[in-house]
């Protein structure tokens, strides 16, 4: 949710545009789901390739990218840094990219970040359509309160599923309320939004409750015995 803040500042410079399907977390409202946002950014065809070529593209304020799928040649093109780096800040975010006039719906596919600077270097993008399903992997967050007298354990903290491009939800709920110590969420204890299927193992666990550790018994120390009386001393 802290991704709408950082994209609305882009939305008034028009740098970006923004398709949010609206709804109140999953967490919040059982049954209603918050999708992914689909957002709209200009981008330019790249004809030079190579490592000299892709510095320059980063040194022009944009990151040099990559669409496949669908069977068709790889196209290499070059995104606006800033607008990129506010998209990618959401989960599974749909981008409908405006090619020098032509529209085509991607999913980040692999993404290339600075090892120190954490900024953009390079994206893959995977080309989709719209009623297209698709398989991705969803955040999963814990709603609830479980056992007090246990640690809450994230074992995995996403699930695969498959779902239409433009119906990716952005996050799942899976609900713990009142799981015992000892216990387990999983997979398939996650409510799904209409449409959307499970590809993880029903039985893969998301959240265990395990736990926590005893202090260690200290056992004391056993009592000193008098000191035997000293011999005495040779005459």
């Amino acid at each position: 949710f802290r991704s709408r803040a950082l994209l609305l500042g882009l939305l008034r410079r028009g740098d970006i545009s923004r398709n949010r399907r609206r709804s109140t977390p999953g967490a919040l409202c059982e049954g209603v789901f918050f999708m992914a946002t689909e957002v709209k950014i200009d981008a330019n065809v790249r004809s030079e390739f190579g490592k000299g070529a892709a510095r320059r593209t980063r040194r022009d304020g944009k990151v040099p990218a990559v669409i496949y799928g669908h069977g068709s040649t790889p196209r290499h093109v070059s995104l606006p840094a800033h607008a990129l780096m506010m998209a990618l800040k959401e989960s599974n975010v749909l981008i409908e990219l405006n090619i020098e006039g032509s529209a085509q719906l991607v999913l980040p596919k692999s993404v290339v970040r600075h090892a120190i600077k954490g900024s953009l270097e390079h994206v893959d993008f995977i080309e989709v359509r719209r009623g297209e399903k698709v398989v991705v992997d969803v955040p999963v967050h814990s709603h609830g309160e479980s056992d007090r007298d246990g640690i809450v354990e994230h074992v995995h903290n996403t699930v695969q599923v498959r779902a239409e491009a433009t119906s990716i939800p952005s996050e799942l709920i899976v609900d713990i309320t009142d799981l015992a110590v000892g216990h387990s969420a999983h997979a398939s204890d996650i409510e799904l939004p209409a449409g959307v299927e499970l590809v993880s193992p029903a039985d893969m666990i998301i959240i265990h409750i395990g736990a926590k550790p005893t202090a260690p018994v200290v056992e004391a120390a056993p009592a000193a015995t008098e000191a035997a009386p000293a011999a005495p001393a040779a005459e």
